[in-house]
């Protein structure tokens, strides 16, 4: 490539912001041409020029590091493949890695005014990719850089950057107090952006709630690259971003936490319960014991799936069986857990031996089952997922309790296609909280959600793929008459595209009514969602396959994933 220099003769403020362009353009390969549109060198150019004081990292296609960057944060392998990578526009026109708050801000003004769509990460773990991919031109701005962790145990809060994983916030708050934490999820690579966004649950959600309940303040650019916080946002954005997904709405550039009161001594337990072993009747009575009979203390998770046994006794071939895993956290010393578990569900015949006492920092090791087991404290710290998998998830809410007969049936179901049920109680805190406090609506009423997980091995032909996609969509129609309904509740987490999308990439489409999958996700809250959007970004600039749309009468509403007439 020939050399480039800047003209001398150019004014002070012009040399200067072509000289931050030669040395921001350095990190890209000289083995093809650099820029290959002439909007890419004018978003350059407009990066350059508004960052002139700092020098914000930028990637292209070409850049010898894009595509260890991008690939870094892939947590489904789903996403990762050749095919995904053969989709057009999948990947990013530019990678954005901010070092400074100021750049989200460049990056969304120079966005906006070249017709780029942004896309935020800031830990990955967007169940459908939506965090790092798109079918328009976009920009991924990955926020790992900005994850600085302010505790402050005196007010009881902490300041926490969206690009600080789940692990780092819980190892900063346990390294000022073994008798505080925070109320959020248990995968320690989780970034705090959109987890809490999201309305993240965890092992405390019956006693204090999702993460999203336990927000105090929040900084956030908007469409405008103005920076906000709960008194210049306004209640009804700061609403909003709390469990309605704030990607719609703006760039979250860190969360106020509130901390939570946890004891010195925590009790844990994890152990199975196969078919034979009465399983059925076991997960029949834990639909309410674990639910309304237990204190909020307690925390009684449970998960179905399917295993390989030796029917010795009769035909000495390989058969299946049902197994269930129960994982349980307790606020409290093991004695007081076997006097309550005795008295409550004594027929899970948990014993003594069971369970294990910890600090509250340790169980959150323990429930990240690292491959290795229990582990220094420290690998809380490491931003590199202990596993990645190929998977698709689906999620429910139940608010009746299911019989033996229908548990039977889903069992068939699970030997059929070996799929995963995780059973999450509700109840305590999370059930207390009215559906409109904050955006996330999944309230009283609900006696616990189901996560259906599909794994598969990342070297599965396309059609094997499509085969674990088919059965499992199947499996969740054949739930329908067992779960929520009207609408047929979801977890925004556990994000998923089947329920619909918006289809027309044209950002100055607007909806004049909620879309189906917006009522899953958010019930009666989706309409109050809209209207914030319509304030706070008209024009939908902040958008991606399920992002609130803003409200317009005159034009079309977004029905089951396409627009049709309203």
């Amino acid at each position: 490539m020939a050399s480039q220099r800047c003209p001398l003769s150019l004014p002070g403020s012009a040399l200067f912001a072509c000289i931050v362009l030669l040395i921001l353009l350095s990190s890209y390969t000289a083995s093809s041409p650099i820029l290959t549109a002439h909007e890419d060198n004018d978003f350059l150019e407009c990066i350059s020029f508004n960052a002139m004081h700092t020098k914000l990292p930028v990637y292209t296609p070409n850049a010898t590091s894009y595509t260890s960057i991008l690939e870094s944060k892939i947590q489904n392998l789903r996403f990762s493949s050749p095919d995904a990578a053969a989709t057009p526009n999948n990947k990013p026109r530019f990678i954005v890695t901010p070092t400074h708050e100021s750049h989200v801000q460049v990056v969304v003004v120079c966005s906006k005014k070249h017709d780029l769509q942004i896309r935020v990460r800031s830990g990955g773990h967007d169940f459908e990719g939506l965090s790092y991919r798109s079918y328009v031109p976009f920009v991924l701005m990955d926020l790992f850089n900005l994850r600085a962790i302010d505790v402050n145990i005196e007010d009881g809060s902490a300041w926490v950057e969206a690009g600080a994983t789940l692990g780092e916030v819980y190892y900063r708050i346990a390294e000022k107090s073994p008798v505080h934490g925070f109320s959020a999820g248990k995968a320690p690579t989780i970034g705090v952006g959109g987890h809490i966004s999201g309305a993240g649950h965890g092992t405390l959600l019956r006693k204090y709630g999702t993460a999203a309940d336990n927000i105090m303040d929040a900084r956030l650019v908007d469409v405008k690259g103005k920076f906000l916080n709960r008194e210049t946002m306004g209640e009804d954005l700061f609403w909003a971003i709390r469990g309605g997904g704030a990607a719609s709405f703006g760039v979250v550039l860190a969360w106020k936490i509130k901390l939570v009161a946890v004891p010195p001594t925590v009790t844990v337990s994890t152990f199975e319960r196969t078919y034979e072993e009465g399983a059925t009747d076991l997960v029949y009575k834990w639909q309410t014991v674990a639910t309304h009979e237990v204190p909020e203390e307690l925390n009684i998770e449970v998960d179905i799936s399917v295993r390989n046994k030796n029917d010795a006794s009769t035909t000495g071939k390989l058969g299946k069986t049902i197994v269930a895993t129960y994982r349980i956290m307790y606020l409290g010393r093991s004695k007081k857990l076997m006097l309550l578990m005795e008295n409550k569900f004594a027929e899970l015949g948990m014993e003594e031996k069971d369970c294990m006492e910890m600090s509250w920092i340790e169980s959150v090791v323990y429930f990240a089952q690292f491959p290795d087991g229990m582990v220094p404290l420290e690998r809380l710290l490491s931003r590199e997922s202990e596993l990645k998998i190929t998977f698709k998830v689906k999620s429910d809410f139940v608010t009746k309790p299911m019989s033996k007969t229908t548990l039977e049936g889903i069992w068939k179901m699970l030997e059929e296609n070996e799929f995963v049920l995780s059973m999450v109680p509700w109840g305590g805190r999370v059930s207390a909280i009215p559906e409109n406090e904050i955006a996330f609506p999944h309230r009283d009423g609900n006696l616990y959600m189901i996560g259906y997980l599909a794994i598969w091995d990342d070297n599965e032909t396309t059609e094997a793929q499509e085969k674990y996609l088919v059965q499992l969509r199947e499996m969740y129609d054949r739930m329908t008459p067992f779960v929520s309904k009207s609408p047929r509740a979801a977890y925004f987490i556990y994000r998923d595209l089947d329920l619909g999308q918006n289809t027309i990439s044209d950002a100055s489409v607007h909806s004049s009514g909620c879309a189906s999958w917006g009522q899953q996700y958010f019930k009666s809250n989706c309409l109050k969602l809209m209207k914030v959007k319509s304030n706070v970004d008209p024009d939908n600039f902040f958008s991606d396959e399920q992002t609130i749309l803003a409200i317009h009468q005159s034009n079309p509403v977004e029905e089951h994933g396409a627009f049709v007439d309203s």
